[in-house]
C-alpha cells in the first residue's frame, strides 16, 4: 500500500489541528480498491477552545469560507450518490462512505456548515481522486417495504482534524459527465454542558426519503397503502441532492446561531435518544423547522433535561409527533427507523411489548406532545398570515411591530396551536395568534413562551415556515419561497436572535417568568370545539 502525504495547508506548513498540537496526517483508505490516497487539507488551524473549554464558534466562523460548496451539476440520478455508515461521530472517530458512481473516479470534499461571513460553509478537507464503482440498485424488504443499499465500503474518513459541527460532504465525479451529490454527517460534541445544543432531526429526514421507492408516506404506487413501515439510513438521501431536509429546515437556523457566536454543541436525535447523560448541564436545546419523528427515549431525555432547567426552543411545527423505534442494520446500531403509524398492532416490536410506533397522542399509550412543547400539532396544509398578539413582549424586542401586524404566508405548511384539552404547561404567553383555515376548518396557529417550574423557558414558533423565513430578503416570491418577503425575514431573524441570546444565558424562565395570556384568546377552557382526537 502506498504512502500517505503529510497535510499542507497553504499557511506556512502549519498543521490544521482541531483540538491540539502536533503534525497533521490525514488518511482516506479506499477499502474496495485497497488503495491509500493523498488528501489535501485546507485552511489554517481550527478554532481554539474558549476559556470554559467550549469549542469557539466565533473564532471558527472568522475563518475563510468557501462560496463554492453548493451543488451546481447534479447529474443523472445514478451518476454519483452515497451515504455514511454513521450519522454522527465524535471528533477523531472515523466512518465509512459507501459510494456508487458511473464515473471512473470521484473526490470527497468535507464542508463544515455555519456562517463564515455569509458564505455558509468552510472547506475543511478534500480527498484526492478515489476509484469509482457502480454499485447495485436498491434492495427492498418484502415485509416492511423498506429500501436500502447493500453497498460495500468505498472509503474511510478520518475526522481527527474536523471541528465539531454539521457537515455536508460533497461527492464530485472525475472524468466523464460532471455530477455532484451531498452526504450529511454530524461531528457531535462529547459534552453539552453549558452550551446550546443544535439537534439534527435525522429521523425526520429519513422519514421523507424516497430513495429506493418508498418513504413513511408513499410507496412505488404513490399510495399510502404501499408506504414503508420502516426506513433505513443505509441509503442515500433523495431529497436536495442528498442533503435530506437539512438545507431547508436546519441550515438557516444554524447559520444564524453560528453568526452570533453562541457556545454551541452538536448532536443528532439518535445521539439524544442513545445517551441519557448527553444533555446533562446543557443550557438550551434547539429543535429545527421539521422535527416530527422522535423515539420515546429521545423524548424522555429531553423532558428530563428540560425539567432540570434546560431551555427548549422549537423553531417549527409538528414537532415530536410520530413515535418511532430505532433498530440496528447490518451496518450498525440505530440504522433503521420503525413507524407503523395506524398499523401499529402489526408491528412485531409492539407484539413483543415495546411501545407502539404510532402518534404520541394516540392510544394505546397516549402522551400528547403538548406536555413537552406547550402546543399541539393541528393540521396540514395551510397558508396564512402570521398575526402578532404581544408586540410588547421581550422576545419581540427590536421588531417594531404593533398588535395585529401580520406577515403574509408565514404560517404554513403545518402549524401548532394551544389546546387545553391536552396537558399544557402554564403560565404561558401567546405571542402570535393567527387565524387559519385548514381543509375548511377554522382554527389558529400560536407562537408561545412559557416558564416552567424548573426555571426553564419554552419557546414554540407554531409554524413550519419559521426557519425557511430566516432566508427571506427583499420582495416575496413564489415557489420555494412561499411568498415570504424581507419584512417577514427581518421579523423572524430578530425574534430568533432574541430567543437564542436569552436562552443561551441561563434557565430563562426563572429570570423572565411568563404572565399567562391564554385566556385572552381561548377563554377559561382554551379548547376548540370537537372531540379530543386519538385519546
Amino acid at each position: 500500500m502506498g504512502g500517505v502525504a503529510v497535510g499542507q495547508d497553504g499557511n506556512g506548513g502549519r498543521p490544521d489541528r482541531g483540538r491540539g498540537a502536533g503534525p497533521t496526517r490525514r488518511q482516506v483508505l479506499g477499502l474496495a480498491a485497497a488503495v491509500a490516497v493523498s488528501c489535501v487539507p485546507t485552511g489554517a488551524a481550527s478554532a481554539a477552545e474558549s476559556g470554559a473549554g467550549w469549542f469557539d464558534v466565533r473564532a471558527e466562523n472568522l475563518r475563510p469560507g468557501a462560496a463554492d460548496w453548493r451543488i451546481t451539476h447534479a447529474g443523472s440520478s445514478r451518476a454519483i450518490e452515497g451515504f455514511a455508515d454513521r450519522g454522527s461521530v465524535l471528533p477523531g472517530e472515523s466512518f465509512a462512505l459507501r459510494v456508487s458512481t458511473t464515473a471512473p473516479s470521484y473526490t470527497v470534499s468535507a464542508y463544515r456548515m455555519g456562517w463564515y461571513g455569509g458564505t455558509r460553509a468552510r472547506l475543511v478537507w478534500r480527498s484526492a481522486a478515489l476509484p469509482g464503482l457502480l454499485q447495485p440498485a436498491a434492495r427492498v424488504d418484502a415485509a416492511t417495504r423498506m429500501a436500502w443499499a447493500g453497498w460495500q465500503e468505498s472509503a474511510r474518513m478520518d475526522t481527527a482534524d474536523w471541528p465539531e459541527g454539521c457537515y455536508l460532504l460533497r461527492l464530485d465525479t472525475v472524468g466523464g459527465t460532471r455530477a455532484q451529490r451531498y452526504v450529511p454527517v454530524t461531528v457531535r460534541s462529547a459534552s453539552t454542558a453549558g452550551r446550546t445544543v443544535f439537534v439534527n432531526a435525522v429521523a425526520t429526514w429519513q422519514a421523507y426519503n424516497r430513495w429506493g421507492g418508498a418513504d413513511l408516506y408513499k410507496g412505488t404506487t404513490g399510495k399510502k397503502g404501499s408506504r414503508s413501515l420502516a426506513v433505513s439510513f443505509d441509503r442515500p438521501y433523495r431529497n436536495a441532492h442528498g442533503a435530506g431536509l437539512f438545507l431547508t429546515y436546519e441550515a438557516p437556523l444554524l447559520a444564524l446561531a453560528e453568526r452570533m457566536g453562541l457556545p454551541l454543541a452538536y448532536a443528532t436525535g439518535i445521539d439524544v435518544a442513545r445517551e441519557r447523560s448527553l444533555l446533562s448541564g446543557a443550557v438550551a436545546l434547539l429543535s429545527p423547522g421539521h422535527d416530527e419523528y422522535w423515539s420515546p427515549e429521545q423524548r424522555r431525555h429531553v423532558t428530563e433535561a428540560r425539567d432540570a432547567g434546560m431551555n427548549l426552543a422549537v423553531f417549527g411545527a409538528n414537532c415530536c409527533y410520530r413515535r418511532i423505534r430505532f433498530e440496528a442494520s447490518t451496518a450498525g446500531a440505530d440504522r433503521t427507523v420503525v413507524c407503523y403509524k395506524d398499523d401499529y398492532a402489526r408491528d412485531p416490536g409492539y407484539r413483543r411489548g415495546l411501545p407502539p410506533t404510532n402518534d404520541f397522542r394516540r392510544r394505546p399509550a397516549p402522551e400528547p406532545e403538548s406536555g413537552l412543547l406547550g402546543v399541539m400539532y393541528d393540521g396540514y396544509p395551510v397558508d396564512a398570515p402570521y398575526v402578532v398578539a404581544r408586540p410588547d413582549h421581550w422576545l419581540l424586542a427590536g421588531t417594531g411591530v404593533a398588535a395585529g401586524d401580520s406577515f403574509a404566508h408565514l404560517v404554513g405548511v403545518e402549524y401548532d396551536r394551544v389546546d387545553l384539552r391536552y396537558p399544557t404547561p402554564r403560565p404561558m404567553e401567546v405571542l402570535a395568534h393567527s387565524p387559519v383555515v385548514c381543509k375548511g376548518r377554522p382554527s389558529y396557529a400560536d407562537t408561545v413562551y412559557a416558564s416552567l417550574p424548573s426555571g426553564a423557558g419554552l419557546f414554540a414558533a407554531g409554524t413550519m415556515r419559521w426557519v425557511e423565513s430566516l432566508e427571506a430578503y427583499g420582495p416575496g416570491g413564489g415557489g420555494v419561497n412561499h411568498g415570504l418577503d424581507g419584512r417577514a425575514g427581518a421579523f423572524t431573524r430578530t425574534v430568533t436572535g432574541n430567543v437564542l441570546r436569552e436562552f443561551a444565558l441561563r434557565p430563562v424562565g426563572r429570570a423572565r417568568p411568563a404572565v399567562d395570556t391564554v385566556a385572552l384568546h381561548y377563554g377559561a377552557k382554551g379548547a376548540p370545539a370537537g372531540a379530543v382526537p386519538g385519546v
